[in-house]
């Protein structure tokens, strides 16, 4: 099975590849520090499963993820990422990528996922989007306003962002305050801030 690895920190690179070869017998074509390296490399051309950082310089990786996987349908992605599982899994997963692997697992697992992902298995997760946190379930343009909203910004502010009416934000809202079960922008705010979602990560809102 063929591998390309994407991470913007050598040493971390050295240790994947390291962990891909021995424990799992893969074969390195291709490495990149930063996401254009990644799109522009003819590498991808022969590769079967590209690991993949979020957090990768000049282009994103979530950017990279929706590239590669409209580019070379094909090849499948792994995201290994520093970034916690219940936070950025189910959007990674929904955004294309074949598994989600947290840097806090051990070795073996992101050996299982890319051997899966060459296999073309899906990610169990996948399967069990109802065991995950009711903010999962936010549709794309949903989850844009939530984050926005629970940011600070007025209605008439997100609705000048995205280019849409003030109307449609606001019933985009209310349906995120259904899904969530929430009344008041402040419980919005006490929610984001108790799953995490105010910290600082990558974007899957394009």
């Amino acid at each position: 099975m063929r591998v390309y690895v994407a991470d913007d920190h050598a040493f971390v690179r050295t240790g994947i590849k390291q962990v891909l070869r021995e424990l799992g017998g893969f074969d390195i074509v291709g490495e990149a520090e930063n996401g254009r390296q990644v799109l522009n490399d003819e590498a991808l051309k022969r590769t079967d499963v590209l690991v993949l950082d979020l957090s990768l310089p000049l282009v994103s990786g979530p950017e990279v993820l929706r590239r590669v996987r409209r580019t070379y349908p094909s090849v499948a992605v792994v995201v290994l990422s520093m970034h916690p599982e219940e936070q950025f899994a189910e959007r990674a997963l929904a955004a294309g990528a074949a598994a989600y692997v947290s840097k806090e697992r051990p070795p073996q697992e992101l050996v299982d996922a890319v051997r899966r992902a060459g296999r073309g298995e899906v990610d169990p997760r996948e399967g069990a989007v109802e065991e995950a946190p009711p903010h999962t379930q936010l549709t794309r343009r949903e989850h844009q306003i939530f984050m926005r909203v629970v940011n600070g910004h007025t209605v008439t502010e997100v609705a000048a962002e995205l280019d849409v009416h003030a109307c449609t934000v606001s019933n985009h809202l209310a349906k995120v305050r259904t899904k969530l079960g929430l009344s008041t922008v402040a419980e919005m705010v006490r929610y984001a801030l108790t799953h995490g979602l105010l910290s600082a990560g990558p974007t899957f809102d394009g």
